[in-house]
């Protein structure tokens, strides 16, 4: 029944879209949407009237061309009479490899540097505030500079290495020498090796695959023996012992297997001019490789630092007064807490690390802004296509990273009831 005193409805009207708070939010994000798409149609209306004009089209057929340049460092077969697209390629590979080498050293010592700047030795913690505090506040580009300078200029020449009393010797047993043409360390050859798959990409070792097998079924075994571990000691109040098992599950399978696939090191042996044989590393790889790991590893140690404070102290009292030792109770107690607050920001320096391999180019290491940047992009002319192409690989390869740490980081986070 309609209430006598009610009006009439009232019906809806153009300014109900600004002065209604029901419409405001709606019509503003249209609004927005609007001016963001003719922002894109402008800028693409743009780039095609000026590619007319230069006489010039929009496509990606120059990476089906020759690409006609050596690279260096490669971790797959490649020559230059290969495409650009595989000159792409090997650069993305040698921008991925650094980056992973880049982000594992970079973590082992933003670690320990954390731990050892709260340590209550005044001497190490503060040469540990010294070394975060002089690497975070210098460019990158200087430190990486700083590191092919010590490369290039203060090793020795691999002349230097001849003769008995020669000037300077290898190191780690006559099997890795530093020179100021590049770091030379063994390789790896096996005797009874099982061959490889040929790709249209690259060779896939079947040595590889089965050692990755071997390792992975070790590591699943070695989880299951800690799983029933821990039920018994649930079950018991005494854990059983595993330390042994755990050592003979997770390395003697490994060893067993490159026993039978006969493995020995191809140590590099110095011939007249330099040294042949086992891996040679570019000095500009190392020096991004340095440069990048001792950069990052600063930042993380603050996180690393900042992650340990956030958990309260009595956590550390409380294992203290359970009789376990410092070790353990780091291990144990205030790692797993502080790793909630340490992962995020964690996923961060691992994306920066990787972008900033881009600055690979001021030493010379091939990287994917020094082959699909830099000389492709060069010979060919075709600077939005390149630039394109490497803005959206950079893309994907974050949202990769960060989605694989995303993963791990719900793993690690606190499970709340």
């Amino acid at each position: 029944m309609a209430n006598a005193h009610d009006g009439p409805e009232r019906g809806f009207r153009l300014s109900d879209l600004i002065y209604d708070t029901r419409y405001r939010s709606l019509t503003i994000q249209t609004i927005t949407l609007i001016l963001v798409m003719l922002g894109v149609v402008w800028l693409v209306d743009n780039v095609i009237t000026n590619f007319q004009a230069l006489g010039k089209d929009f496509n990606f057929s120059f990476l089906g061309q020759r690409a006609g340049y050596d690279i260096a460092q490669t971790l797959i077969p490649y020559s230059n009479d290969d495409t650009h697209a595989r000159a792409a390629l090997v650069g993305l590979l040698n921008t991925l490899w650094v980056s992973f080498l880049g982000c594992i050293a970079a973590t082992i010592i933003g670690i320990v540097v954390g731990i050892l700047r709260l340590s209550n030795n005044w001497l190490i913690s503060r040469l540990m505030t010294v070394y975060v505090e002089a690497f975070r506040n210098v460019p990158l580009l200087l430190w990486i500079l700083v590191a092919i300078a010590v490369m290039t200029e203060l090793t020795p020449s691999p002349a230097s290495y001849r003769g008995e009393n020669s000037a300077s010797s290898m190191l780690f047993f006559d099997t890795v020498a530093f020179t100021n043409r590049g770091t030379h360390i063994p390789g790896i050859e096996f005797t009874h090796g099982l061959g490889s798959i040929d790709t249209a990409l690259a060779p896939i070792s079947l040595n590889f695959i089965a050692f990755v097998i071997v390792v992975a079924v070790s590591i699943f075994a070695n989880r299951k023996l800690r799983d029933h571990a821990a039920r018994v000691q649930s079950a018991t109040g005494v854990r059983p012992t595993t330390w042994w098992k755990s050592l003979l599950i997770l390395f003697v399978p490994a060893i067993a297997l490159l026993a039978a696939l006969g493995m020995t090191l191809n140590a590099p042996m110095l011939e007249r001019f330099n040294f042949t044989g086992g891996i040679d590393v570019s000095n500009a790889m190392v020096a991004l490789w340095l440069g990048l790991s001792l950069y990052t590893g600063a930042f993380i140690a603050e996180i690393v630092r900042a992650g340990i404070m956030s958990v309260s102290r009595g956590q550390s009292e409380a294992a203290f007064a359970l009789g376990l030792r410092p070790n353990r109770t780091m291990k144990l107690v205030i790692l797993p807490q502080a790793l909630r607050v340490i992962v995020p920001p964690l996923i961060s320096q691992y994306l920066n690390l990787t972008k900033n391999s881009s600055l690979a180019i001021a030493v010379g290491y091939m990287d994917l802004r020094g082959t699909l940047g830099g000389i492709t992009m060069n010979q060919t002319g075709r600077e939005i296509e390149a630039i394109l192409l490497m803005m959206l690989i950079y893309l994907a390869v974050s949202l990769a990273i960060s989605g694989v740490m995303n993963l791990y980081n719900r793993s690690v986070k606190l499970k709340e009831r």
